[in-house]
């Protein structure tokens, strides 16, 4: 069986704690598209650990963790992470880096970097880490396989021709120094050295598990509105974040995606630029900023000051309805207890009519929120593990969401920690 967990919006709506969770049950667990550009943050017995490349089944001992065909591997950060969990005392996690992963190049990030300074205040707003120069070379025919660097003549012929193409751009567009393919090749190698303990047939590996019955875990990166296709184009990431990519970035079968777990927050936050109906601004902003999250509403990755606002229904219906959700998990509800009024979004109103319906980019530029206004709670609730025990307010406000997005809530978040969670019946 295989259940894959995505967001339902932006990103950072705390899917890192509910794969961590959802791991605990789970035999596999495999990362299918997405690079180190976003993270997971996760609080576990050994500790809090920002997690960007590795899969979030690495606390289990029980679990094989698996970067899938359809990641963009960064090497030295990848190795990086696994460091990190060994000088936090986390056991060495049984890792698969499947064969045919393509490795983000040094020069992806270069070209990432000088293309933003180029566009200067157009700007897509990357977090600079190589995303759309990797994606944009693997759609091209042009990227490294894994595979690639055990076979030394045909991996310097790639990167030669890469290269004359790369140059064109460093000499006339950026006017930065020309990429060495030698160079190139002797930092593949590196990568190479590094990466032997964990090269393997995932493919194969995965499709015998599903075979033996074992439970398979797809873990998704960012959200529905981060899709190129079916998000806020073009402000979007170069990966698909829907579950339907996990049949390929994942290499499981459609026919064995038996649940899609949404995860949403209980307010919005987003990174990046691109329309935010429901965004808030200067103090209230940075009031929800503070106490979200557990450290503040800040990237894992970046650092970088997440943008926040009311819960956006129209957004997360959508979001859902394009996942394929057939459950909800909703977090950081604990997050909203100072508020006397908490409102929610359950409208655009563009060009002068009101619709619930998610337009396109282009409409949605012009989209003006409208509000439905609920009591407040008015008290901590961080902790809490028994749904009957949450506030009336709380429980009504879960209901009030739940009618909107069409999908069953079934697990409310009331804490970072792994087991601060409740069930709804």
């Amino acid at each position: 069986m295989v259940k894959a967990i995505v967001g339902a919006n932006w990103g950072d709506e705390g899917k890192g704690k509910i794969t961590d969770l959802l791991a605990e049950a789970s035999d596999v667990v495999i990362r299918f598209q997405g690079g180190a550009n976003a993270g997971h943050t996760i609080i576990c017995d050994y500790g809090k650990f920002a997690l960007h490349q590795l899969p979030s089944g690495v606390f289990y001992p029980h679990t094989t963790n698996i970067i899938g065909n359809g990641v963009a591997l960064d090497v030295p950060k990848f190795i990086a992470e696994l460091k990190s969990l060994a000088d936090g005392g986390v056991p060495a996690p049984k890792v698969i880096v499947d064969q045919r992963t393509q490795v983000l190049m040094p020069y992806h990030v270069l070209l990432d970097t000088y293309e933003e300074e180029r566009l200067a205040g157009a700007a897509f707003g990357s977090t600079k880490s190589g995303i759309a120069p990797f994606y944009s070379d693997k759609y091209a025919k042009i990227g490294i396989q894994v595979a690639d660097l055990w076979d030394e003549t045909r991996l310097m012929g790639q990167l030669r021709h890469a290269c004359t193409l790369k140059n064109v751009l460093m000499e006339h567009l950026y006017h930065k120094p020309l990429l060495d393919p030698e160079a190139l090749f002797d930092t593949l190698m590196d990568y190479r050295d590094a990466l032997t303990p964990y090269v393997g047939d995932a493919v194969t590996f995965v499709h015998e598990a599903l075979s033996a019955g074992k439970q398979v875990l797809l873990e998704g990166q960012l959200g529905s509105m981060k899709d190129p296709d079916l998000g806020i184009c073009p402000f979007t990431t170069s990966s698909h974040t829907l579950a339907g990519f996990g049949t390929v970035g994942g290499a499981v079968p459609p026919t064995a995606i038996t649940d899609v777990v949404c995860v949403s927050k209980a307010y919005s936050s987003a990174v990046g630029a691109g329309a935010f109906v429901s965004e808030l601004f200067g103090e209230e902003a940075e009031q929800l900023r503070r106490r979200g999250g557990d450290a503040g509403e800040y990237g894992a990755t970046t650092g970088r000051p997440r943008r926040v606002g009311w819960f956006d229904a129209v957004a997360t219906r959508y979001g859902c309805m394009v996942q394929g959700a057939t459950e909800v998990v909703l977090t950081a509800i604990d997050c909203l207890g100072y508020l006397d009024e908490i409102k929610v979004c359950t409208g655009y109103e563009i060009d002068g009519k009101t619709t619930d319906v998610f337009p396109v980019p282009a409409l949605l530029e012009r989209a003006k929120p409208v509000y439905t206004t609920l009591p407040g709670w008015k008290c901590d609730i961080r902790g809490q593990t028994d749904y009957a025990k949450l506030p009336q307010a709380a429980r009504d406000y879960v209901d009030f969401i739940e009618a909107r997005i069409g999908c069953p809530i079934k697990l409310v978040s009331t804490g970072p920690k792994r087991h601060e969670i409740t069930r709804r019946k």
